[in-house]
């Protein structure tokens, strides 16, 4: 099965928080509500430095995916 690179998550526990799901590497969940994110990948200092662009990237595609996603709702 082919996933695709971004999913759109909610839960009845913080029913403010909306997440976006990136599938890829680096996976990782954002909170919409306060930009927190959880890493599924455990980097080391190295790592993390070459990462920084790409994340920073993937972050803002993240949001992007999820104002093209509610902007078909308020068609």
């Amino acid at each position: 099965m082919s996933l695709p690179k971004f999913i759109l998550g909610d839960n009845t526990e913080f029913p403010n928080a909306i997440y976006v799901i990136h599938t890829e590497f680096p996976r990782f969940i954002i909170n919409l509500e306060n930009d927190a994110v959880e890493w599924f990948e455990d980097f080391d200092a190295e790592d993390q430095k070459e990462l920084e662009t790409e994340t920073e990237n993937a972050i803002k595609l993240a949001t992007a995916f999820y104002d093209s996603e509610i902007a078909k709702y308020d068609d």
